[in-house]
């Protein structure tokens, strides 16, 4: 019954915030933005997921649209107050309703306090058919400019890391790398404080919840980043659920290219009170390149190690109960990959892009290409697809009449997926 209830005053404070500052007059500082999206998905599922039985179709299919509000509201010169909400209704196969296709997924909506059930319709006990409404209050969050430092306290967003495909630094809410839209990062319940230190620097503090506010579900970070010799760096200690991450970032130019490494060391349990270690430290780095040619053409190349993962691909499944999987947020499972992308602005209204994340212990890689057509102001309209390349699973029937996938490679076992979207924004 508690849940019950703060769950119903969410949903009417997100009423209140979006709808509020409507009845103020003009001369009130509120503005509203926000935008449309509408994402079309075809899923081509290798052989093994439906030999298996794990799916139906060896095709399926998704309509995904989104409406997010977007207002902010200037209480006073140095106080603000922002909410962000979304609706989204969606049209898919109903095997997508209780089945992933891919082998790790990351939850990004573990870092809250509490939360109104995400789906709209139906409701919460009945059947999920094809249809289904969800929604998301996904910003709400007060930013206080105190002069000397700037506070922030609520649901908002916090990221760090300046590597382009994987943050080893990252481990509250990232995204994946097939995710389709990476526009605006999920929002957590934190209290934030930022300070300026000298040029280009500040100490970057704060403690985000987890659920119902329990230690061992909640976070807290303490960053510094400072400018030295050209260099932007940065050294940072996060505390996420007993673990502690001592990271690393540093950013500067090389000869008109751009250069970045990014490392963080995980100590697992660190923080546990009940002092029982199990040894599942792991250490994640990145390292890249990039470079504009000719004006018109951007690449980069990025090589990132992950030591909680494994060589063999046929380890990956057992190895999935590691930290790093199942509070790091990671959700690569081979050891050394290789990132190189590329894109290219056609013409001032087309640009196109190809990136390839390679997985150089299987081999097996995952190839995402886009073209974006930008139709008039503030509406685009894109197609793309992330194409798995390598060795598909074979079945092991040894056990029982339903066979068990036994992975040959990582990318080898995804389904290829294929995307079109138009966004409008306002």
């Amino acid at each position: 019954m508690e849940r019950f209830l703060i769950n119903r005053t969410i949903v009417i404070l997100a009423a209140v915030v979006l709808l509020l500052p409507a009845g103020l007059s003009a001369s009130e500082p509120v503005t509203f933005d926000g935008y449309y999206k509408s994402f079309f998905v075809a899923y081509d599922l290798p052989d093994y997921m439906t030999n298996s039985g794990l799916m139906e179709e060896p095709q399926m299919g998704a309509v995904s649209n989104r409406l997010r509000l977007h207002s902010r509201w200037r209480i006073s010169s140095r106080v603000s107050f922002d909410a962000d909400y979304n609706i989204a209704p969606r049209v898919q196969d109903r095997a997508l309703n209780e089945s992933s296709l891919f082998l790790s997924v990351i939850d990004p909506l573990t870092y809250r306090v509490t939360d109104f059930e995400p789906r709209l319709f139906p409701e919460k006990g009945e059947e999920v058919g094809s249809f289904a409404v969800f929604h998301n209050l996904d910003r709400a969050f007060v930013s206080v400019d105190a002069g000397s430092f700037d506070l922030y306290v609520g649901r908002q967003p916090i990221a760090w890391g300046s590597a382009r495909a994987v943050n080893p630094t990252d481990v509250i809410a990232p995204f994946t790398y097939y995710e389709l839209d990476t526009e605006d990062r999920v929002g957590i319940d934190a209290v934030r404080a930022r300070v300026p230190l000298g040029f280009m620097g500040e100490i970057d503090a704060g403690y985000i919840f987890g659920d119902d506010f329990k230690f061992e579900r909640s976070a807290f970070f303490l960053r510094g980043k400072f400018y030295a010799a050209r260099n932007d760096i940065s050294l940072m200690a996060v505390g996420f659920r007993e673990n502690l991450l001592l990271g690393f970032d540093l950013a500067r130019s090389i000869g008109g290219a751009g250069f970045w490494t990014e490392a963080g060391y995980v100590i697992a349990d660190a923080l546990d009170s009940d002092d029982n270690p199990d040894g599942d430290d792991y250490f994640r780095a990145t390292v890249g390149m990039d470079y504009n040619f000719a004006g018109d053409i951007y690449g980069f190349v990025e090589y990132h190690y992950n030591s909680a993962g494994k060589n063999d691909a046929a380890e990956y499944l057992a190895n999935a109960s590691h930290t790093a999987f199942t509070d790091g947020a990671a959700y690569l499972l081979g050891k050394h990959y290789l990132i190189p992308g590329v894109t290219r602005q056609l013409t001032p209204l087309i640009s196109g892009g190809a990136e390839m994340m390679i997985n150089l212990g299987d081999p097996s890689a995952l190839l995402a290409a886009s073209l974006e057509y930008n139709i008039a102001e503030n509406i685009y309209l894109e197609a793309g697809g992330f194409i798995g390349i390598g060795s598909r699973p074979s079945l092991d029937f040894s056990q029982s009449i339903i066979g068990q996938p036994v992975l040959d490679s990582e990318f080898g076992s995804y389904a290829d997926t294929y995307y079109s979207s138009f966004r409008v924004y306002f």
